[in-house]
Order: C-alpha cells, then sequence, then structure tokens
C-alpha cells in the first residue's frame, strides 16, 4: 500500500517528549536496542531515531496494517518493524539474534486515525461496520462475536473490561435485538445502547463504555498487556528502562501491579538471623508517574486519561548472577 493510498487523520502523539526522554537515550545508551511496542503513526518512534547513536537499533511493533503502511516510509537502516502484537517481543526478538535490549515503550492508547476513521469501527460517534479490530487480517469482528456470543459472556465482557454498571442490560438488549436483525454498524450497537443507559456522566456518551469493553476483548488487550510486560522484563539489560502509557484505569492497574511486585520485594522477619547479602533484592526501582500537562490536554484532549509509569531494571547482586 503506498502512502497516498493510506487514509490521513490527524494523530498527536500523547507524553511524546516525556515519554522518550524516560528511556535515557544518552551517552553509550544512545547506542543500544530499543523497543517501541506500539508504532501508530510513528511519533514516539521518530524521534527515538533522532536521539539513537549511529549504532542504535530500534524495533517497533504495530497490529494496524495501515500503521505498517505508514512505518515503511521510514528509510533508515536502525529501524526495523513487526507486522504482529507487541505481545510476540520474546519471539521476535529472538529471531532478530537479540537477548537484550536497553529499553521498551509501551503506548497503549488507540491511536486518532483508528477512532477517527469510521471504517475500523472503533466509534460510536461515526456510523460504520462494527469491526474493532487493530489487525484487520485477523480473528472476528466485533459484530461477528456479538452475533453468536452467549448473553451471559456478553454481559462479562462489558461489566469487567467497561466497567459498566449496566451490563446486564445492555447484554440483554443486544441479544434481543440481534434475535431481529444483525447488530453489523456501529450506530445500530451505540443506539441500543443509549436506550438502555439513561444516565452517564456528564460529557460521556452512553455508549463509551460498551465500545471499550468490546475493543479491549476483540483485541485481547489486558492480556497482551500481561504477555508484554512479562517479556519486556525478561529482556531488559541492567539500567534499562520500561515506559508504559495507559490510558484506562484497568492498564494501568496491571502495569502498576506489575511494576510493584518487582520493586517492592517481601522481606523475612527482621529477627531472623539473616545476612544482608542474602536478603531478597529488588529487580526494578520505580522511577516517575507522569500525567499529561494541562497545556497537552486543552490541546489534545483525548490525552486527558493518560498515565505513564517508568521502571528500571536494577543491576543484579553477585550472588543472584550466580
Amino acid at each position: 500500500m503506498s502512502e497516498e493510498s493510506v487514509p490521513q487523520y490527524q494523530h498527536r502523539t500523547v507524553l511524546l517528549d516525556e515519554a522518550v526522554d524516560a528511556l535515557a537515550l544518552d551517552g553509550e545508551r544512545a547506542n543500544g536496542i530499543y523497543v517501541d511496542g506500539t508504532f501508530g503513526r510513528g511519533g514516539h518512534s521518530r524521534k527515538i531515531l533522532q536521539q539513537l547513536g549511529v549504532s542504535g537499533r530500534l524495533l517497533a511493533f504495530d497490529k494496524d496494517t495501515q500503521a505498517i503502511a505508514n512505518a515503511a516510509t521510514i528509510d533508515d537502516k536502525r529501524f526495523d518493524i513487526a507486522h504482529d502484537s507487541f505481545a510476540t517481543l520474546g519471539e521476535a526478538l529472538a529471531v532478530r539474534g537479540i537477548k537484550q535490549v536497553d529499553g521498551v515503550l509501551l503506548d497503549l492508547g488507540i491511536s486518532s486515525p483508528q477512532v477517527d476513521d469510521a471504517t475500523r469501527g472503533f466509534s460510536f460517534r461515526a456510523d460504520g461496520p462494527l469491526d474493532m479490530r487493530m489487525d484487520t487480517t485477523r480473528g472476528l469482528s466485533a459484530a461477528e462475536w456479538l452475533a453468536t456470543e452467549t448473553e451471559q459472556k456478553i454481559e462479562k465482557v462489558i461489566r469487567e473490561y467497561g466497567e459498566e454498571r449496566f451490563a446486564f442490560q445492555i447484554a440483554k438488549a443486544i441479544v434481543a435485538r440481534r434475535a431481529v436483525e444483525p447488530i453489523s454498524s456501529t450506530r445500530q450497537l451505540a443506539e441500543i445502547v443509549a436506550r438502555v443507559v439513561k444516565t452517564r456522566e456528564k460529557g460521556k456518551d452512553p455508549a463509551t463504555r460498551t465500545f471499550q469493553a468490546i475493543r479491549i476483548f476483540i483485541n485481547q488487550e489486558l492480556e497482551e498487556l500481561e504477555v508484554v510486560l512479562n517479556e519486556a522484563y525478561r529482556h531488559l539489560a541492567p539500567h534499562g528502562r520500561l515506559v508504559v502509557i495507559s490510558f484506562h484505569s484497568l492498564e494501568d492497574r496491571i502495569v502498576k501491579q506489575f511494576m510493584a511486585s518487582k520493586a517492592n520485594v517481601p522481606q523475612p522477619d527482621r529477627r531472623l538471623p539473616i545476612r544482608a547479602i542474602d536478603l531478597p533484592q529488588p529487580e526494578m526501582k520505580l522511577l516517575s508517574r507522569i500525567k499529561p500537562s494541562a497545556a497537552e490536554i486543552s490541546g489534545n484532549p483525548r490525552a486527558r486519561s493518560a498515565v505513564m509509569r517508568v521502571a528500571e531494571r536494577l543491576q543484579p547482586t553477585s550472588k543472584a548472577a550466580l
């Protein structure tokens, strides 16, 4: 696909400077190996390449075919992209003969082009086919899933992934509607939800949580996040940075708990005769939690829910390294 044939939608990379700065691309680290887990429209990748040394390497991932087409416009021998989920990080590194990386950046947000392109089916604001797949070449679309799934499973997905208190009523309405006609468009689904959800937070569309829940489920976003966090940690070199930008509480909770599990190691009873060198050692150091500035949110309202967490892999003690 040529660059001209890729639909163009405005996209502003959230926490662009802050995320790349958190990777600490200075000194010898500039010639390290880095991973951009979600290429999107390349904001983070392009900025990393600007600061990367001549012998540095950047591997990016994306499931979206349009993002892959956009990445093809980057002519840089230091850059490589995998058309796959970031959950395949370990396999991708092994294929390239890479054992350790110096930094991993995960931007978990859905990009503006994906939301604004009605043909992708992510948005309840514009009518389009009810697809919602990040990778339209694989898996079931949202319409296909809703056509066959049980009412109980639909309710569970909407309640757990959307944190929607009207999940039971919405699932019941979806099953009743599909018995009359296929639910194949975003407008149909939004209208079904709107008839059931009579109250909602000010400024929020009634369908917001339902669309979020179905998108997360269809793309297995939380499951893939748990996989990539473990893979990223496993391949981080000592002093390597893990930088994660989340956009809703479910993601941020997983990231926070993962980093805390590596940084806060349970200690034995102090009354026991244990040498300091034998005490359990933390494996990561928590560095920062950053939210977008008021100026960034003003210029890009979609950034308002973003939270960036940064942790660093610690150097193993001599005993742990044995």
